[in-house]
């Protein structure tokens, strides 16, 4: 599935996020330095931010057309959204912050089941705990579940990983993976982490200055 963004001006605090790209890859990496508009470029694709020029559609539904005046609310664009402070409802437990992000008919997909999402991210023991028991790695996976489980086309990850040290980082990565192999949803990954970009994508867009320096696939070299 595509997603294409066109003609996209957003003005920021030191400079305008400028972006006209089509990204194809199954997880695309979104790198840069901190503050390079990273993470405006996510909050325009989920629909949390209006932009002064954007065209963003995707695959066959336009999202966002500024020329037409037309703007798809956030809960009817079919996107999972990771923020970097995860976004958890403290006061509920884990089962309630899950169902909160339910979406109707999900159950009727057996991938997108309750049941499975959970299994596959390993949080079954979790569902009774209230959200401030958990661990940081125990967050971000109620977080990735919940993203699932309303049924997403397309999954935004805003630093998933970032407030994590190193052990727990390379305890995530492989759930990660498994979210990529198992749901076949295109991602948006940001990070300024090379190691993560590495392990997790195959296409990267590297932003600097809210411009687009470099796309293409992600080696080693």
């Amino acid at each position: 599935m595509s997603l294409l963004l066109k003609d996209i001006s957003l003005p920021l605090a030191s400079f305008t996020l400028e972006v006209d790209v089509e990204i194809h890859g199954r997880v695309t990496a979104v790198f840069g330095p901190s503050g390079s508009g990273k993470t405006s470029l996510l909050e325009l694709v989920a629909g949390l931010r209006p932009a002064k020029s954007a065209f963003i559609q995707l695959g066959d539904r336009v999202l966002t057309d500024v020329s037409r005046g037309l703007f798809v609310p956030i809960r009817q664009r079919d996107i999972g959204y990771v923020p970097q402070d995860l976004a958890l409802f403290p006061h509920l437990s884990v089962r309630q912050n899950l169902l909160y992000g339910s979406k109707r008919g999900g159950e009727s997909n057996r991938l997108f089941a309750f049941e499975h999402i959970t299994e596959i991210l390993e949080i079954q023991p979790l569902i009774r705990r209230g959200v401030t028991e958990l661990s940081g790695g125990e967050k971000q996976r109620v977080a990735l579940a919940r993203a699932l489980i309303a049924v997403p086309r397309l999954l935004l990850l805003d630093e998933p990983l970032a407030s994590l040290d190193s052990k727990l980082k390379a305890r995530i990565i492989p759930y990660l993976a498994r979210v990529r192999d198992e749901f076949h949803i295109p991602m948006l990954y940001v990070t300024h982490d090379r190691l993560e970009m590495l392990a997790l994508a195959d296409e990267m867009l590297v932003l600097a200055n809210g411009k687009i320096e470099q796309t293409g696939k992600v080696t080693s070299a």
